[in-house]
């Protein structure tokens, strides 16, 4: 049967959906290319095609309605479906995209993309893959200017203007050469003795340094010391801690191998939560298509 006249456009709903993610009208605008003004009028008129108010306009930024919330409740599902259909277009127009650009975090781009990678070749066998490595910061700003189609972050927070999708669980732990002292003690390690022990460690913002520095702070404001040794990849601090250097702090992931092999020696931890959330981040009020889209139904499966 034909669509109510008060059904509109899609791309008006997804504009909708845009605000409550990003909280104003003028950040859901640039997501969507679109001046604010442009954007403003468009959402008033699906405000007069549904008819009733789906917005509340702050002084600084806006708020969905209790409608608001319920029409983009109800809209996902068509905008999810819309997004499909689109990129099953394009594949049969011959355009599905024949590269993805990934920009992830080090545990990740080591540790997990390999696999997952493998997995995408056996769906999408002509795709290539552009593949950078970096802190949150720079994973979020390549997504955001679109060299990236989908970024995979480990640390603890989500940078403003990106969806994300968590598509694993890590561990941090703490890990000393078999000569080291704490190698053979009986007491477990605490956030004192991270916040007053050089570590060796990665460099600023990567997402492990984030994630302990977040949980030894919430341990009475607590800082961790400054670091022993400063180095860019898990495999060049593993390296450092074997030799003798000093203690590290690194994910599960990194050290599997190591620890059941006995070249290092994870040292248990009393008082922190170092678990961290690995997610996949896209930007908001867009769909991720092709080998992105993939790729994140891969990762996601485990």
């Amino acid at each position: 049967m034909p669509l109510s006249p008060r059904v509109a456009d899609l791309t008006s709903f997804d504009l909708l959906r845009s605000v409550a993610e990003l909280g104003s009208i003028g950040r859901a605008a640039r997501a969507h290319g679109l001046s604010q003004p442009a954007a403003s009028a468009r959402l008033r008129l699906l405000e007069d095609c549904v008819g009733v108010p789906l917005l509340e306009r702050l002084a600084r930024g806006a708020t969905l309605t209790a409608a608001g919330e319920l029409v983009v409740s109800w809209a996902r599902s068509a905008l999810d479906g819309a997004a499909d259909l689109e990129a099953g277009i394009a594949a049969l127009r011959g355009g599905h995209d024949s590269q993805v650009r990934i920009a992830a975090a080090v545990t990740v781009a080591e540790y997990l993309l390999p696999g997952w990678l493998v997995a995408l070749r056996k769906v999408d066998p002509d795709t290539s893959v552009a593949l950078s490595s970096g802190g949150s910061e720079e994973i979020a700003g390549r997504v955001l200017s679109g060299a990236a189609e989908i970024g995979f972050l480990e640390g603890p927070a989500v940078p403003s203007g990106l969806r994300s999708c968590e598509v694993a669980r890590d561990e941090l732990v703490l890990v000393v050469a078999p000569d080291h002292p704490w190698a053979t003690r009986r007491r477990p390690a605490r956030a004192a003795d991270l916040a007053t022990t050089p570590l060796v460690s990665c460099l600023p913002g990567s997402g492990a340094r984030e994630v302990l520095e977040a949980a030894v702070g919430d341990q009475d404001g607590g800082t961790v010391a400054a670091p022993l040794l400063e180095v860019s990849s898990p495999t060049a601090i593993k390296s450092a801690v074997m030799g003798g250097i000093g203690p590290a702090v690194l994910s599960t992931y990194a050290v599997v191998g190591e620890l059941a092999a006995g070249a290092l020696v994870r040292v248990p931890i009393a008082g922190l939560d170092l678990t961290r959330r690995l997610r996949a981040v896209w930007p908001s009020g867009q769909s991720l298509r092709g080998p992105a889209r993939d790729l994140l139904a891969i990762a996601t499966r485990g």
